[in-house]
């Protein structure tokens, strides 16, 4: 086995198996719910529509990003439960085309909603969320009792 520098170590981060195994039923979902209609022969309606959402954990605060494209901020809520962030979010179809005269359509309308379980405690009457370009981009900062203490030891 290669020696693994531990400045590539550090970039990669430690493996998460149950991190893992979350984007790995999320991107499942993903794939099925395009997979199946939704619909009852509506072309406005069919397949599910899952926007992509990234969380990552910087020292103080978790960041959440999700991409919105042709969403009014409006049409946009957030909630935040003791553990779980949730994004809502509906995207209209706006076109007054009529429908016969579509060749293609593989845009996504409808509504959406996606829980996201928090790592780490947060406090809730810091969030900042901004709405820019179709991102969605949450700070959370972390609670008091989340954030990495260094301790200091007295070698004798």
């Amino acid at each position: 086995m290669l020696p693994v520098r531990k400045d590539v170590e550090r970039r990669l981060g430690l493996w998460e198996p149950f991190r893992d195994l979350r984007k790995m039923h999320d991107e499942m979902d993903r794939l099925f719910g395009s997979l199946w209609p939704t619909g009852d022969g509506d072309l406005t309606q069919t397949a599910a529509w899952l926007p992509a959402v990234d969380m990552y954990e910087e020292k103080d605060q978790v960041i959440v990003q999700a991409e919105l494209p042709g969403v009014k901020k409006e049409d946009l809520s957030l909630s935040l439960t003791e553990d779980a962030l949730t994004i809502k979010a509906q995207r209209k179809f706006e076109h007054e085309e009529k429908r016969e005269g579509f060749f293609r359509m593989e845009g996504r309308y409808g509504n959406f909603q996606r829980t996201l379980e928090l790592p780490v405690p947060v406090k809730a009457d810091a969030i900042k969320a901004e709405y820019k370009d179709g991102i969605l981009k949450i700070v959370l900062p972390k609670a008091e009792a989340a954030k990495t203490r260094e301790i200091k030891i007295d070698v004798k």
